[in-house]
């Protein structure tokens, strides 16, 4: 008698209706549609955002450069990327290292792009910013863009050499 039970009861266990899936398919559905633009929202803000603590940290290595080689680093901007170039802004030397290419440029990651609204910025031997030499800037603003969407970003360097997000 007990083996006829177990056998009857279990085909009578049976898996979910067409209508029951339907219903989750369809909740799912709605909650993808109302998370998506947030979620898509964030990636962006979260590119930006990487793209200027990028850009902080490639000032704190041009920074901490001035200090170990005992010399001014002038870090110039060409819209684009940075360039480190020691001693002096127009005829120094290329620095080539970690994070630059073979010419000695620092490009952002996702093609994000670097302006300012001065064409240098000068760090001396410690490490705060310099108006010398000729065409050195001690303090400058940068501006991140996303070239995909106008999106931008500032970093500020005070005269002490300190950069940070705004």
């Amino acid at each position: 008698m007990t083996r006829h039970r177990l056998a009857g009861s279990a085909r009578s266990v049976r898996g979910f209706t067409m209508t029951e899936l339907l219903v989750v398919v369809a909740i799912l559905g709605i909650i993808m549609a109302v998370g998506a633009p947030a979620i898509w929202t964030y990636f962006r803000v979260a590119t930006m955002r990487a793209g200027a603590e990028e850009l902080v940290t490639a000032l704190n290595s041009a920074r901490e450069l001035a200090i170990r080689s005992n010399t001014t680093v002038c870090v110039t901007n060409d819209n684009v990327r940075l360039r480190y170039r020691l001693g002096n802004c127009n005829t120094g030397a290329i620095w080539t290292g970690p994070g630059t290419d073979a010419a000695g440029n620092v490009a952002l990651a996702n093609n994000l792009r670097v302006s300012s609204n001065q064409p240098t910025l000068c760090y001396s031997y410690l490490g705060a910013g310099s108006p010398t030499p000729a065409n050195c800037f001690s303090q400058n603003v940068f501006t991140v863009t996303n070239p995909a969407n106008g999106a931008t970003m500032t970093v500020a360097v005070a005269t002490t050499g300190r950069a940070r997000i705004q």
